[in-house]
C-alpha cells in the first residue's frame, strides 16, 4: 500500500508540474526532500521527461546535477527528434504513394504543433494501417530505407525503428482486440479522405480522429497502460478544434463503442489536470461524481496497481477490460491450438518419413529385388528380408 500511496503522490507532483506548463502559470518552488531518481523514472514512464524539464528550469539548484542531466538529455532527444520526424515522415508516406501502397494514417508528427513549444511533445511514431498486402509490401519498402524491426504487434503489426531514432509503426488490422472496437474502427475506416498532395495515402477527419483518441485513451485504461501524455495530448487535441466537433455525434459514436461515458470522463479529468479554471466552468454540465474522479487518476497514476473490481466503480471500464481479457483468453487458446496442429503436423511427417524408409515404394523395390518385377505379390516378404538386412548390419 505505502509503494501504492507513493506512485500516486509522485504522479500528481509530475501532474501539477506538467499542468503548469500547459496552462503557463508561474512555477511554485519545489520543497522538501524528493527522490529524483524515482521522480525521474515515472516521469519517463508517463511520457513527460522532456515537459518536465522544461518545467523545472527555474528550480535546478533543488535538483541534483545528476538528474538534471538526465531530463536534459530526454528534452535533447525531443529536440533533435522534432527537427528530422516530418521529413523523415514524407519520405516514408512519399515512397509509399509511389509505389501505390493504400494506407491510412492514424497518427503522426502532426501532433507537436498543438504544443506551444514542439518540442514538449512526445515523439509520436508514425501510425500507419493498411490491408496484408499492402503491409508485406510496406515493411519490404520500409527495410530498403533503413528501418529495422523493433517491437512486434502480436496479431497487429510491428514498430520499426532508424538508427536516427525515427519510428514508424504499421498495422495490418486497428490495434485493438474487442469486436465492437473493431467493428467501429472499421465504421471510421471507410470515411478517410485523401491527404494532399498524396494519392493513396488518407487521413481521417477532425472528428473522426478525435473519436479514435477517446476509444484508444479508453482502452488504454482498461488495460493499465494509459499515461499521462495521452491525456495531455486529448485535451490540447480537444482545445484546439473543438469549434469543429460535434460533441452530441462524438457521444453516439463512442456509445457503439461502449464507451462513451469512461471516454467522456477521461476528457474531463485532462480539464481538471491540464485545464485553466475557465475552461473547467465550461466543462461543468459534463461533471461526475468526486470518487469517479479519485478512481480514475490513481489507478492511472498507480500503473494499474489499485486494478480490481472492488475498486473500480466504471462499468464501462470493468466490461471492456473483461472483453480484453475473454480476446486475450481466445487468443491465446488459439496460438496454443495452431502450435498444436504444428507439432502434430510435424510428427506425422517424420512418421510419414520413416513408414517410407521402412517400406518403399514398388519401384525402387524392383530395383534391388529384380524377381519383383514378374511376382510382386512378394513385395511384402521383400520389405522383410530388406529389414532383416539392415538389423544384420547394424549389429555386426
Amino acid at each position: 500500500m505505502f509503494m501504492n500511496n507513493r506512485l500516486i503522490i509522485e504522479g500528481r507532483f509530475l501532474v501539477n508540474m506538467a499542468g503548469a506548463f500547459i496552462r503557463q502559470d508561474d512555477q511554485r518552488p519545489i520543497r522538501g526532500q524528493l527522490d529524483w531518481e524515482r521522480i525521474y523514472r515515472v516521469a519517463d514512464y508517463h511520457k513527460i521527461t522532456n515537459l518536465v524539464y522544461l518545467s523545472m528550469l527555474g528550480n535546478g539548484k533543488k535538483i541534483p546535477q545528476k538528474w538534471q542531466d538526465s531530463f536534459a538529455e530526454r528534452y535533447w532527444q525531443g529536440l533533435q527528434y522534432g527537427e528530422i520526424c516530418k521529413e523523415a515522415e514524407q519520405e516514408v508516406l512519399a515512397l509509399l504513394d509511389m509505389r501505390n501502397i493504400s494506407c491510412a494514417i492514424l497518427e503522426s508528427c502532426d501532433f507537436r504543433n498543438l504544443y506551444q513549444l514542439p518540442e514538449a511533445a512526445s515523439n509520436i511514431p508514425l501510425r500507419l494501417l493498411m490491408d496484408e498486402e499492402s503491409y508485406v509490401l510496406a515493411k519490404g519498402y520500409l527495410v530498403d530505407l533503413g528501418y529495422e524491426t523493433d517491437r512486434f504487434y502480436s496479431g497487429f503489426g510491428e514498430r520499426m525503428k532508424r538508427v536516427s531514432g525515427i519510428y514508424v509503426e504499421i498495422f495490418r488490422k486497428p490495434p485493438f482486440q474487442t469486436h465492437a472496437y473493431e467493428k467501429q474502427m472499421q465504421f471510421l475506416l471507410r470515411r478517410v479522405f485523401v491527404k494532399e498532395p498524396y494519392h493513396t495515402v488518407r487521413t481521417l477527419s477532425v472528428v473522426d480522429r478525435f473519436i479514435f483518441y477517446m476509444a484508444k485513451c479508453a482502452y488504454r485504461y482498461a488495460q493499465d497502460e494509459l499515461v499521462i501524455r495521452e491525456l495531455m495530448d486529448l485535451y490540447l487535441y480537444h482545445k484546439t478544434w473543438q469549434e469543429q466537433i460535434n460533441q452530441a455525434h462524438v457521444k453516439k459514436v463512442l456509445s457503439d463503442f461502449c464507451v462513451e461515458r469512461l471516454a467522456d470522463k477521461l476528457l474531463h479529468l485532462s480539464y481538471m489536470w491540464f485545464g485553466s479554471q475557465e475552461e473547467l466552468k465550461l466543462e461543468e454540465d459534463q461533471r461526475y461524481e468526486p470518487e469517479e474522479y479519485d478512481v480514475l487518476e490513481n489507478r492511472i497514476l498507480s500503473r494499474g496497481i489499485l486494478n480490481n473490481e472492488d475498486y473500480e466503480i466504471d462499468q464501462q471500464a470493468i466490461v471492456l477490460r473483461e472483453m480484453i481479457e475473454k480476446s486475450e483468453n481466445k487468443e491465446r487458446r488459439q496460438e496454443r491450438f495452431e502450435r498444436w496442429k504444428q507439432r502434430n503436423a510435424e510428427r506425422r511427417q517424420e512418421a510419414g518419413r520413416k513408414f517410407r524408409w521402412a517400406f518403399p515404394e514398388y519401384r525402387y523395390m524392383c530395383t534391388i529385388y529384380p524377381i519383383l518385377e514378374k511376382m510382386p505379390l512378394l513385395l511384402p516378404f521383400c520389405w522383410l528380408m530388406r529389414l532383416i538386412r539392415f538389423l544384420f548390419i547394424r549389429r555386426n
